[in-house]
């Protein structure tokens, strides 16, 4: 299974966000939304083998599971409902038992490291950063179980590069030029898709 780790720096915790302003008062939903889509949807279906864990705040994770998830659209305003209503059921959450606010989606009261430390790795773990060597060094099978870390359009803060140090098996990179999440989660996916670039 593929997963990836989302980091969401402002959106708000307490889901008091308007869905009409995703690029503003929700901090920036938009681009996490892409994130997530880009994650999972195909032109006519969805990725089950892949697994989301949205780290909000550095306080609440909602984890998608493609095999159960139900509702998922290309557009963003659906995908940031469930986000929201994930947000709304965050108290529901307690301890290990996370809140299931809808099919495929968990809430739990977790940040960053915790949801690192937590993540069923089959693979590496890695980070997705403009200054790790290129993805192309790494063989397609060695990642296909990979866990891939991202920031949204905030870098990585310093407390997060510290947890990072730790854990992280690799830094890779997708490409010469810098890319925003959704891009670079869709260059992963056709890493893996296609073999290393060598099954069409």
């Amino acid at each position: 299974m593929r997963q990836f780790v989302l980091i969401a720096h402002d959106v708000p915790l307490d889901a008091d966000f308007s869905l009409d302003d995703l690029a503003g008062g929700a901090g920036r939903l938009d681009a996490l939304c892409r994130s997530i889509t880009a994650s999972f949807v195909t032109s006519h279906g969805i990725r089950e083998d892949v697994r989301v864990h949205v780290v909000v705040q550095d306080t609440v994770t909602i984890t998608f599971t493609g095999s159960e998830l139900r509702r998922l659209n290309p557009d963003e305003r659906s995908t940031a409902a469930l986000v929201r209503s994930a947000l709304e059921h965050r108290d529901e959450a307690i301890g290990a038992l996370p809140a299931e606010p809808n099919p495929g989606i968990e809430v739990y009261r977790r940040g960053f490291e915790a949801t690192l430390d937590t993540v069923d790795a089959g693979g590496p773990i890695v980070q997705l950063h403009d200054e790790g060597p290129p993805i192309t060094d790494c063989e397609p099978g060695v990642l296909e179980s990979g866990v891939f870390v991202l920031s949204d359009h905030h870098d990585f803060t310093d407390a997060e590069e510290a947890v990072l140090e730790e854990r992280v098996d690799q830094r890779l990179r997708v490409g010469p030029t810098v890319l925003h999440a959704d891009q670079a989660v869709t260059v992963v996916h056709h890493y893996l898709d296609t073999a290393g670039y060598e099954e069409f």
